[in-house]
């Protein structure tokens, strides 16, 4: 697995969920990125970014939320190096995206060689092995024949497939044990194992929190990344994990 040397100051931030639907977090995380560009010395996205994401032909006319966001990337990615990396919501987010926003695409998982040691970060959905359901459709969206056949349709047929992807969700999401839907403990261990690395980051679960685990015998660090919400969520909640030669400290997003 080959390493990305990120020296200096890391923010690394997942699950802003950007859509039409979300203005007020869009804001918070346009402001976001230009901290980032200001106080920064890479910054790292891994997964959803956007609540979904059915394909890179959308930025070629998108609508003003979108052209927001991809100008404001823009205009980071002139200050300081960044990472995109694909969620279980924009999986197929891909080269073209990145090639237009100047960014680069985070392999799954990242290596990350950074001044505090190496670390390794992923979206974190692939390590939520009991919700079954959950998995066999991530295998089914993962395969390249399923992708290159979505992405053959329209995009308004897109559209409606993932408005209809995304209700399906919500209303399973709804009927499962909360349990089921965090890591499994022995595939966040093995992971661990298989790597030799002592600290894992990632998101997805929406759990954000810091785990110090035994495995084999060493101290191991589990870093769980927050989600965003400023519309929906009272309060609004939202946050970054800053990694430097120090440590590692999760901040909370300062919402007016």
């Amino acid at each position: 697995m080959n390493k990305i040397t990120l020296p200096g100051t890391i923010w690394v931030a997942s699950d802003m969920h950007l859509g039409p639907a979300t203005p007020a977090t869009s804001e918070a995380f346009l402001g976001f990125l230009e901290a980032a560009a200001a106080e920064a010395s890479a910054l790292l996205l891994p997964g959803d970014i956007f609540d979904a994401w059915i394909g890179d032909d959308v930025i070629r006319q998108a609508p003003p939320w979108l052209a927001s966001v991809l100008q404001a990337l823009q205009r980071t990615t002139a200050a300081i190096p960044v990472w995109l990396g694909r969620g279980n919501r924009d999986f197929l987010m891909g080269a073209e995206l990145a090639q237009t926003v100047g960014a680069h695409l985070l392999p799954e998982p990242a290596l990350l060689d950074t001044d505090y040691g190496v670390i390794l970060l992923t979206h974190g959905d692939e390590l939520c092995l009991d919700d079954e359901a959950y998995q066999t459709f991530r295998a089914m969206v993962r395969d390249p024949a399923w992708q290159q056949e979505f992405l053959g349709k329209s995009i308004p047929e897109r559209l409606t497939l993932a408005q209809q992807a995304r209700g399906e969700s919500k209303a399973a999401t709804q009927a499962k044990h909360a349990d089921i839907m965090d890591v499994n403990a022995d595939a966040v261990e093995a992971l661990f194992r298989d790597t030799g690395v002592a600290t894992l980051i990632h998101g997805h679960t929406h759990r954000p929190d810091r785990h110090v685990l035994d495995v084999a015998g060493k101290r191991r660090e589990r870093w769980v990344l927050p989600d965003w919400d400023c519309d929906h969520a009272q309060p609004p909640r939202g946050g970054w994990l800053s990694i430097d030669r120090d440590g590692l400290q999760l901040f909370d997003l300062e919402v007016a």
